[in-house]
């Protein structure tokens, strides 16, 4: 307890933040010097690295976060498994970087979604919601020593939100104008949109998932080219757009028009999302496949800023972060949507990595957790307050 009172009294504090994500590819590890708190919360980046998953863990992880196909006792061995690859991260990059571990006071570790139930079911006589995260941050705090904050969604599921999207908060304190309306997009398995209106408040951000990112697209790229992913969306772009397969995952998917809140997962776009269509659609060229599934994911994202926000708050400016920023098929079909009013443009032209975002994000609201900062926005997820995110563990 001593060691967390004096890292609440800190002025300046070495964070780390760690997440891995739906996309399955590995940690994403940021270090970082924070001061401040809310919108003068100052960041300083130290360090940056992409740390992989070994060879097979994404089709286990994959395997566990459907449920005709999980394993209890698999579950059990990854909540303590990802701690360890998570600490091997954040060593590799003090390493690679020539920082003293030693020196970190804080680790903010998303984990890893392998269940995502927002919406309340009966069971047992009680209204039920839940979310599931492994990778337990009990076990990353006493394998590295430090204090770590970890399960962020689950206060907020307690409350009645969704869980998600928890990036708004940040989106707001680091990159709110209060000269044009911006929506920052982020593109990991899921695409999910932060709406900044230029006169409005923290209390008045809008966010929610779009629908799919990256999900669909990796899992066609896997199955039918053996690749984990679409490399600049260049087997995409070789393709041709089907009409009547784009029509299909229209009249298919019941994510996309509903109405925000509202978030999603693997638990709705995952390869079961797609199998009927496999067999309808049998003589479609692979390539086509794959452009049409990403010309669906850009029409997800477009059409959800038509229904839900344009009326509302007109954006000025787009701004896509996460893996899809890097599919150059995905941001030339999103940028043919929005039209020439709204300037597209990717993260990294204003300063911050796409790739980093995520992480530097759980870092930062690991820091206000510990600053005793409400970091959900109920607007966004639905939850009846706000409350302080984050279960602190400590070493």
């Amino acid at each position: 307890m001593k060691k967390l009172m004096e890292l609440a009294e800190k002025e300046k504090r070495i964070v780390v933040g760690v997440m891995s994500g739906t996309s399955l590819n590995g940690v994403d590890v940021a270090l970082l010097e924070l001061e401040g708190s809310g919108v003068g919360t100052r960041i300083n980046m130290l360090g940056f690295m992409e740390y992989p998953f070994p060879s097979g863990l994404d089709l286990v992880i994959l395997k566990n976060s459907v449920k005709e196909t999980s394993n209890v006792a698999e579950i059990s061995q990854l909540n303590f498994l990802l701690p360890q690859i998570y600490k091997e991260a954040i060593f590799a990059l003090c390493n690679e970087i020539g920082f003293p571990p030693e020196k970190i006071d804080l680790i903010g570790s998303h984990g890893q979604t392998i269940h995502h139930l927002p919406e309340k079911t009966d069971w047992f006589g009680h209204k039920i919601s839940s979310t599931f995260q492994i990778g337990d941050p009990s076990v990353l705090a006493k394998l590295t020593g430090v204090v770590t904050v970890g399960n962020f969604r689950s206060g907020d599921v307690a409350l009645g939100g969704q869980g998600a999207p928890l990036v708004p908060y940040f989106d707001y304190i680091i990159f709110h104008s209060d000269t044009k309306n911006r929506a920052l997009l982020n593109i990991g398995g899921i695409s999910n949109i932060t709406v900044l209106h230029k006169d409005g408040t923290e209390d008045d951000v809008f966010a929610f998932d779009t629908g799919p990112g990256n999900m669909m697209i990796d899992t066609l790229t896997k199955k039918f080219f053996n690749k984990n992913y679409d490399e600049d969306g260049k087997i995409a772009a070789s393709g041709k757009f089907n009409e009547d397969l784009f029509n299909a995952l229209i009249t298919k998917d019941n994510f996309i028009e509903k109405t925000p809140p509202k978030s999603t997962g693997r638990e709705y776009y995952g390869e079961n999302f797609l199998l009927d269509l496999y067999e309808e659609f049998a003589d479609i060229p692979k390539e086509d496949w794959l452009n049409t599934i990403t010309e669906f994911t850009a029409y997800g994202i477009y059409r959800n800023y038509k229904k839900f926000i344009k009326d509302e708050t007109p954006i000025d400016e787009l701004i896509i972060s996460g893996g899809g920023a890097k599919n150059k098929f995905l941001y030339k079909c999103i940028s043919e949507k929005f039209g020439e009013t709204v300037d597209v443009k990717i993260i990294d032209q204003i300063g911050v990595s796409a790739d980093a975002k995520e992480a530097i994000c759980f870092a930062v609201l690991a820091n206000e957790t510990i600053n005793g900062v409400p970091t959900n926005i109920p607007k966004t997820t639905g939850a009846s307050r706000k409350t302080i995110l984050g279960k602190i563990c400590l070493p």
